[in-house]
């Protein structure tokens, strides 16, 4: 009877995360829908396509350059998660593992900065980007995401999870900061670097707003600046849109099936005897 009444938890609980996922998934799949629909075909009366093509792929990849905007969002969003992870790292590091006067104090003054709105600095960076020379560079989109609040947080959490055994035994090792830094504090937190990158990717991948201020040169678009000129072209054919939309939402699929598998809490006690 017992076993009886857990099967049907686990029926009925599988049943809503299913119906869940479902929903989840709606949006995305509504949207390959209209993209291999032909133009002959309603896109609001049947849901699914009843010709399908890839043709709208096609023509999107070969009347606009989205192989540029592929290209631009992938050098920025690749940089970006490099440098944020750096100037993360090195910001985490000092406020978790060294005391110091004023520590406390520093990270409450990071941590508040998150509830500062971007639009509010958005105006001052953008003046210190034209000034620095960085307008329609990649450099200049990069330059408000070199590190962020929630980073410093995130990883400051990682570094306090580790074992102190581990960095005493690289202070008898004579091993400098940077190098208890760089060869036991980051191997030690690789989930919270990899779950860190994923959220930088996808934020840079996916930002609209910095980039449209910062670029208006089309060989410097992004994704999202490339799919916004393109629905603008088109004057509102969903399909080329929803192609186009498709191209630029695959590769952070890809990434994220990629490194899910290592967003998996590490025992980094296991190697402390005793």
């Amino acid at each position: 009877m017992i076993k009886q009444t857990t099967v049907k938890q686990k029926f009925l609980l599988y049943l809503i995360l299913s119906a869940i996922a479902v929903a989840m998934l709606f949006p995305l799949l509504w949207l390959l829908s209209t993209a291999l629909k032909s133009p002959t075909e309603d896109i609001f009366t049947h849901w699914l396509p009843t010709q399908p093509t890839w043709n709208n792929f096609r023509v999107v990849w070969q009347t606009y350059p989205f192989g540029q905007y592929l290209w631009n969002s992938t050098i920025i969003a690749v940089l970006t998660v490099c440098l944020n992870l750096l100037f993360c790292s090195l910001a985490a590091y000092p406020l978790a593992r060294l005391d110091f006067r004023g520590r406390d104090s520093i990270f409450a003054g990071v941590i508040a900065t998150i509830m500062i709105p971007f639009q509010i600095v958005m105006i001052p960076l953008y003046i210190l980007t034209v000034q620095l020379g960085l307008r329609n560079t990649y450099l200049g989109v990069i330059f408000p995401s070199l590190a962020s609040a929630f980073g410093i947080f995130l990883l400051r959490q990682a570094f306090q999870g580790v074992p102190k055994e581990l960095e005493e035994a690289a202070r008898i090792d004579a091993c400098s900061e940077l190098g208890i830094w760089w060869y036991i504090m980051l191997p030690s937190i690789r989930p919270a670097l990899v779950t860190l990158a994923i959220f930088v990717f996808i934020g840079s991948w996916s930002d609209f707003l910095w980039p449209l201020i910062v670029l208006d040169r089309p060989e410097y678009y992004t994704l999202p600046l490339g799919v916004a000129k393109l629905a603008s072209a088109l004057d509102l054919d969903w399909r080329m849109i929803a192609a186009g939309s498709i191209i630029s939402i695959i590769p952070v699929i890809f990434l994220f099936v990629f490194l899910q598998r290592y967003i998996i809490p590490t025992e980094t006690g296991s190697g402390v005897k005793g």
